[in-house]
């Protein structure tokens, strides 16, 4: 009890009070003893306290700029993303309309063979007999597979479809008497190209996603007899047995493709009319 009675009359207070007596009394104090040295450090304090008055206006006035700057930006990119969009839906309009236009002139002008160059290049829909040729990914994918005949920087999984297995399965089509082919509704012309961007097949640029449904115009029973006993065919029942890639290829009486969204005419000439020689 007497200690707790002597931590109750004799607080810190008091210590600190002592200490402060006796360094009055010996003169040991840090403050500057001589005016130029009091004034020196007032001068200091005045000059830290109008740097921090200085900085905190600053960081005040610009911090509405820099918001300003910032909003302003945003809603430059909105509009230049909504320009963006309007063009981009014009350019899609004008190609519709010059690929109508270029049908109605194949149709019109094109005579005898004008069905037929309709139909060859792609700038017609066409239907008839065919074959449907599903190709589809691996149900379970290796994606820890670190390496084989098959992995590329695009595609590290095994079991999946590449550009080039759909390109090899695109050309034993048309070796074997494919008239038309479309994949996902997209007509392939003689023009068009297959190829990946990162793990996305690519067909004329436009990304395609599994499972790809090859439509195909044709003489069904034997261009689907044709392709399975060829090297291309040969080679997708390869990829299923190894990679687990799944296909299936049916004989269909009527199939129906699309015209190729976009047809470009590199040649042409003017039709000879009446009266010229």
């Amino acid at each position: 009890m007497s200690l707790l009675t002597n931590v109750m009359d004799h607080s810190l207070d008091d210590g600190y009070a002592e200490a402060a007596a006796r360094k009055n009394a010996t003169g040991d104090s840090h403050m500057p003893r001589t005016l130029r040295a009091r004034l020196g450090l007032a001068l200091g304090l005045v000059l830290a306290a109008l740097v921090v008055t200085v900085g905190a206006a600053q960081a005040r006035v610009a911090a509405p700029a820099a918001a300003k700057e910032r909003e302003e930006l945003i809603d430059r990119i909105e509009q230049e993303t909504a320009a963006a969009d309007k063009l981009e839906s014009t350019v899609d309009t004008l190609r519709d309309d010059v690929s109508r236009r270029q049908r109605e002139a194949l149709r019109t002008q094109g005579g005898d063979k004008g069905e037929l160059v309709g139909l060859l290049s792609g700038a017609t829909a066409v239907h008839g007999p065919g074959v449907q040729l599903v190709v589809d990914d691996a149900k379970e994918a290796d994606t820890s597979a670190g390496g084989g005949p098959r992995q590329t920087s695009g595609f590290s999984d095994t079991g999946r479809v590449r550009d080039r297995d759909m390109q090899r399965v695109v050309n034993g089509l048309w070796q074997s008497g494919a008239e038309a082919v479309a994949i996902n509704g997209q007509r392939l012309t003689a023009l068009s190209a297959i190829r990946a961007a990162g793990d996305a097949i690519l067909v004329d640029n436009k990304p395609l996603a599994p499972p790809y449904t090859l439509l195909v115009v044709g003489d069904g029973r034997k261009l689907s007899t044709r392709f399975q006993n060829s090297a291309d065919g040969q080679y997708l029942h390869a990829l299923q047995e190894n990679f687990g890639i799944r296909t299936s290829i049916s004989v269909e009486d009527d199939v129906r493709l699309p015209a190729a969204p976009s047809v470009i005419v590199r040649t042409a000439e003017p039709k000879a009319g009446k009266g010229t020689s």
